[in-house]
Formats: structure tokens, C-alpha cells, sequence
């Protein structure tokens, strides 16, 4: 009865934390978006010629490669600067009016790139078309900055669910009255302005004046000055989506149209997955800042217990995708992809490390070293791109890439334990634990699975560790941790 009573006093807190609530709205909200994005794409696959559809993959590839770059990383810099400064109004109309230049001026590149790469005319001009939504997508990522900083991130779910709610329905509109795909890039811009209008008006906390931010200048020098200062985050920020993306070039050149289809399929799964992690961070990261600022103990405790959370999820998700990954995939997918379980089980060995990774650069920004973590991620995105290149002229395999991937994100991951290991962050104990802990877990899980039903193991194997969690709380074992958190949710 007393173990029951603690089981429910614990739901009954974690419901009214802080950092529950955010990321709880933010999860259920990726993955409504997740759902009604999916559906569009396989709506717009189904009605439109694949000819008129690659056109319209090609037009987003490039937006979304300019994206990658047009905020010139400054989305973690705004966030630390605006958790530690006096002056917010001021800084967010310099931000705001900032995120303004760069969008028309990468809109000017996005156009450019059109005539530079592709002669063909539709092409190009869907290319322009689309990439209006720069201009708009550069304001709403500084409007969701704020809800950041201000831990106001349910304001920016709710809208990018109903944004994507709306896309799935103009896609549903096909069905009653087809339209040309650049009709429908109009649409498209339309409800990304409507969305802007909505963050405007409704998700930005009230902090963003209209007349106020008109009225703010801006000089060419502070530009300069913000830029050069912060260039770490433009690399940071542009190479996460080109290590990723740098694949879908490489197997098109060297593998087949079969394995290019693979890998989508492979790398939405493990969008899913991310989606917990990187939610979540986006309320660790300004806890990590005020902390690292006022209460370094606590900094430190409260570091642990999130890697610790992080660990745990890495080891559930790919246990979860060894054990069911083979009658799932198939399922959704069709029997076409019967081979796919494979390549998936390899691509989630990343998860390993994924999370706590990410975890580990917002700690590394946090301290105020973001040029160490750019550089780390450049070394990442060679170590990825030369693996891929030079197994592939030996072994044509998918297996290949995915391989390469894990082993960029592990040698990342190694070298951000050797920093914070310097910096007193960690120990070398417990970065060694942290490997040999997931090496024993997964190859005994491995090995089980080849004796026992894999869908039993997966149920027994996660059931025992939430009686262990749940045991070691009842016991205290963990006691400091949670009153720690309690104590920064409370000061929120």
C-alpha cells in the first residue's frame, strides 16, 4: 500500500513539473506533427506524377538547406544571452530585426542557387517559390527562442501542430479538386504566413511590439560584430543537418534507388525516436544555464541525473526497434521492405549515444565553449563523410553508411567526454561506465533475443528496470537527485 502511495504521489509531481509539462506538450506535439506531415507527403507521392513530385523534393531539399544556415546559428546564443541579461526588450527587437535581414538575405541566396544549379525553368521557379518561406521561418524560429527561454514552449506546439494539421488538409483538398504543385507551394506559403501571424499575435508571451520593433535599428556594424563573435554557431547549427543529409547524396551516386528508399525509411524511424530527446533538451538547456550561473553543485547534479534519463531512453529505443523493427517495418511499409529491419537496427545504434550526445553540446555551449563544440562537430562530419566514401569503393552496402554514422556520432561523443572530463564536468570513471554499462546491456540483450521471444524480453527486460527505478526512489537511493530537481523546478 505505502509502495503504491509513493508511486502516485510521484505521477501526481512529475505532472505539475516544470520540465515534465514542456516536454510532455512538446512530444505529443512532434508527434502529432510527425503524423500529419507524413500524411501529406504520402498524399502529394500518390497524386502528383513522381517526375512533378522529385521537383517538388528537390525545391525543399534546397530551402530546408538554406534554413540550416539562415539564422546564422544564433538560436542557443539568443536563448543564454536572454536568460542572463537585464535589458530583454532590447535584445529581443535586435534579435527579431536581426533574424528579418537574414531571412531576405538568404531568400537572395536560395534564388541564386536556383539559377546555379538547375536549368530546367519549373524547377527553378518552384525552388523560388518555396523559399519565400525563409523570410517567414527566420522570424518564427526567433519567436520560438523566446517561448524557450521563457519555458513558453507549449505556445510554439500548439501552433506547429495546428500549422501542420493545416498542411495535411490542403493536401486532403487533391482528393476533391487537384492542383499544379507550384499552386500548391503558394498554399503552403500561405499557411506559413498565417502561422507567423499566430506566433505574432499569440506565441510570443507579449513581448514582441510591433510598432517597437519597426522602430529598432540595427547597424551594419553590430551585424558584423554579433556574427563574428557567433560564427561557432552557424557551423554548429548548419553541419547537425549536413552529417545527416550528406548520406542521401552519397548512396544516390553510389548505390542504388532501392537502398535510397532504405535509408528514408531507416532515418524517419530514427526522427521518431529523436523526437524525446531533443524536446526535452529544449528545456534542460536554459536549466543548464541558469544553474551553471548561480549553482554549480547543482549544475552538476542535476547533468547527471538528465544523462542518466538519456542513457536509459537510448537503451530502450533500440531495444525496442531489435525486438519489434521485423514484423513492424513490413507492416507500414509493405513486404517490398522485408530486408529493411536490418539496415534500421544498424542506423539505431546512434540512439546509443544520440541523446546523451546531445545532451553533452548543450552542457559545452552552456560553459561557453561552443568553438570546441563546432570544431568536434566538424571532425564528426569528415569521419562520416571519408568512411562512407572509402567503404563504399571496397563493400556497395547500405550497411556501410549506417556503420559510418555511429561510428562519427561515437568518436564525437568520446571526444566531448574528454572535455568535460578536463572541465570537471564528469569523471573518467563514469564516461568508461557509460560505455561498458550500454556494451553489456545491448550484447546480453542480443544474445537473449536469439533464446527467447524477443517481444517477451523487451516486456520483461523494461518491467524489471521500472521496478528497479521505482525500488531504488522507495528506498532513496536517489533521493538527492530528485530534490535537487525538485528545488530548480520550484526556483522556475
Amino acid at each position: 500500500m505505502k509502495v503504491f502511495k509513493s508511486i502516485t504521489y510521484s505521477v501526481t509531481n512529475l505532472f505539475k513539473n516544470t520540465l515534465f509539462k514542456n516536454s510532455g506538450w512538446g512530444i505529443v506535439s512532434q508527434l502529432s506533427q510527425t503524423v500529419f506531415l507524413s500524411l501529406f507527403f504520402v498524399i502529394l507521392a500518390r497524386k502528383y506524377p513522381t517526375g512533378i513530385f522529385a521537383k517538388y523534393i528537390i525545391a525543399n531539399a534546397i530551402y530546408q538547406l538554406v534554413t540550416a544556415f539562415s539564422t546564422m546559428g544564433l538560436s542557443q546564443w539568443f536563448i543564454r544571452e536572454f536568460i542572463e541579461t537585464n535589458d530583454k526588450t532590447g535584445l529581443v527587437n535586435r534579435f527579431l530585426k536581426l533574424q528579418i535581414y537574414f531571412g531576405f538575405g538568404f531568400y537572395l541566396i536560395n534564388v541564386l542557387l536556383a539559377y546555379a544549379i538547375y536549368d530546367d525553368r519549373f524547377t527553378r521557379i518552384l525552388i523560388i517559390v518555396f523559399g519565400v518561406n525563409v523570410i517567414f521561418d527566420n522570424v518564427i524560429n526567433a519567436i520560438k527562442c523566446l517561448n524557450v527561454a521563457m519555458f513558453e514552449q507549449k505556445k510554439t506546439f500548439i501552433l506547429l501542430t495546428i500549422e501542420s494539421l493545416l498542411k495535411f488538409l490542403a493536401g486532403c483538398v487533391l482528393f476533391i479538386y487537384p492542383f499544379s504543385i507550384i499552386s500548391l507551394s503558394i498554399i503552403l506559403i500561405g499557411i506559413r504566413f498565417l502561422t507567423l501571424n499566430l506566433f505574432l499575435n499569440f506565441g510570443s508571451s507579449n513581448s514582441v511590439n510591433i510598432r517597437s520593433l519597426l522602430k529598432f535599428k540595427v547597424s551594419f556594424l553590430d551585424v558584423k560584430t554579433l556574427v563574428i563573435i557567433n560564427w561557432a554557431f552557424i557551423i554548429i547549427g548548419g553541419v547537425s543537418i549536413i552529417n545527416w543529409r550528406v548520406a542521401n547524396i552519397i548512396i544516390s551516386k553510389m548505390l542504388t534507388s532501392f537502398d535510397v528508399a532504405n535509408y528514408e525509411i531507416s532515418f524517419k524511424i530514427f526522427s521518431i525516436a529523436q523526437i524525446l530527446p531533443v524536446v526535452v533538451s529544449t528545456s534542460v538547456f536554459p536549466m543548464l544555464i541558469k544553474l551553471y550561473n548561480e549553482q554549480h553543485g547543482k549544475f552538476l547534479t542535476f547533468y547527471k541525473q538528465v544523462h542518466l534519463y538519456y542513457l536509459l531512453f537510448g537503451l530502450f529505443a533500440y531495444t525496442f526497434i531489435y525486438s519489434f523493427a521485423g514484423k513492424l517495418i513490413p507492416l507500414v511499409f509493405g513486404v517490398s521492405y522485408n530486408s529493411n529491419a536490418e539496415y534500421t537496427k544498424i542506423m539505431f545504434l546512434t540512439i546509443l549515444v544520440f541523446p546523451t550526445a546531445l545532451l553533452q553540446a548543450n552542457v559545452l555551449i552552456t560553459m561557453k565553449l561552443e568553438k570546441l563544440d563546432m570544431a568536434l562537430n566538424i571532425v564528426a562530419l569528415i569521419i562520416n563523410f571519408s568512411m562512407c566514401l572509402i567503404g563504399l569503393h571496397y563493400i556497395r552496402s547500405l550497411n556501410i553508411v549506417n556503420y559510418s554514422i555511429f561510428a562519427s556520432f561515437l568518436i564525437f561523443h568520446i571526444a566531448q567526454d574528454f572535455i568535460l572530463v578536463k572541465r570537471g564536468v564528469t569523471s573518467i570513471r563514469s564516461a568508461l561506465s557509460f560505455y561498458l554499462f550500454s556494451a553489456a546491456f545491448i550484447y546480453g540483450y542480443i544474445q537473449f533475443s536469439s533464446l527467447l521471444n524477443p517481444y517477451f524480453l523487451f516486456i520483461v527486460v523494461w518491467g524489471v528496470v521500472t521496478s528497479v527505478i521505482i525500488l531504488n526512489k522507495k528506498l532513496g537511493i536517489f533521493n538527492s537527485g530528485p530534490v535537487v530537481h525538485n528545488t530548480i523546478i520550484n526556483q522556475q
